[in-house]
């Protein structure tokens, strides 16, 4: 596991900044639903629950896949 060190402003919510991480690297498939509730040292079902907060979907498609899929 790499270590990253990041210097932001005092006023970023280092909660939701480590969420928003997560968030893209388990859109992306590069972390699990277990690995990015790690990071946010959260649970995996409050990743779960959250990650749509974010605009990412646990299922893989995006809304605009859906309605495409379900339109044709």
């Amino acid at each position: 596991m790499k270590t990253l060190s990041l210097e932001v402003p005092e006023e970023v919510n280092e909660k939701e900044l480590k969420m928003a991480v997560a968030a893209i690297l388990f859109e992306k498939g590069i972390l699990s639903s277990g690995q990015a509730a790690a990071l946010v040292s959260i649970t995996k079902r409050e990743f779960i629950e959250t990650v749509g907060l974010y605009g990412v979907s646990i299922f893989g498609e995006t809304a605009s896949d859906l309605n495409t899929n379900f339109l044709d």
